[in-house]
């Protein structure tokens, strides 16, 4: 049986003991129904792995003991997602478990011209990512920022390659053809795309334009299927 895997984000170097949250303590006791002497992993999201053992097991206030300690190093490819918020909400939340699964480093959620949108809801999208890291066993959390305004956007994020997916009639260069720099921004817009004026604002900031294949793909769509291709494994 795999060993439970936990965030903990209060989790900081070289401890011996450790209090799980009440959250972690309820899932490990009444859940998994885990006792004394069960092993867990935890990580903070920051890059550390903790192998642990059981020691008092408590639904509100389990204690465990920190056996082994280890730190991994972030991916060295950083893509920064920058996405339109969605109408439909499910959507936006599949993206963003999906991303954190395939090892995005920022989710940045754009509000654009044709952003037609509900009420984005911090605690529930970052909560998503947390389980979207357990799940995968990853211990780099992805950094998600509050909705920005296209045009601020543009001017606050910078890359050493900017790409931006877009589907009006003019040259572009598809994207299986690229390649791809480790600091990378790429943009997808919403469903009814980026307006013009917002197109012609990134490539006088030297983005480069992109095509994502003959077919016109829903925004979250089009979001996965790009980091499927950009992300080095």
């Amino acid at each position: 049986m795999p060993v439970p895997y936990f965030y903990e984000a209060p989790l900081t170097s070289n401890p011996t003991v450790y209090s799980l949250s009440e959250e972690t303590s309820k899932h490990c006791v009444q859940v998994l129904r885990m006792k004394a002497g069960d092993r867990i992993d935890l990580t903070n999201g920051i890059g550390q792995l903790f192998e642990a053992t059981i020691s008092i097991a408590d639904k509100k206030s389990t204690t465990v003991q920190i056996d082994a300690q280890k730190s991994m190093p972030t991916s060295t490819q950083k893509i920064t997602l920058g996405i339109s918020l969605l109408k439909n909400a499910a959507r936006l939340e599949w993206l963003l478990e999906k991303a954190t699964e395939m090892g995005v480093h920022t989710i940045v959620p754009l509000l654009c011209a044709h952003t037609i949108h509900e009420r984005f809801k911090t605690d529930r999208m970052q909560n998503i990512l947390q389980s979207a890291m357990i799940q995968s066993q990853q211990v780099w959390l992805p950094i998600l920022s509050a909705p920005i305004a296209f045009e601020k956007f543009l001017s606050e994020y910078h890359a050493t390659q900017k790409l931006i997916a877009h589907c009006e009639p003019q040259e572009k260069i598809n994207i299986k053809n690229l390649t791809i720099n480790d600091d990378c921004i790429l943009l997808i817009g919403p469903e009814g795309d980026f307006s013009t004026k917002e197109i012609e604002a990134a490539l006088a900031k030297q983005y480069q334009a992109i095509h994502l294949g003959p077919t016109r793909l829903r925004t979250e769509t089009a979001g996965i299927f790009a980091l499927s291709v950009l992300k080095k494994f």
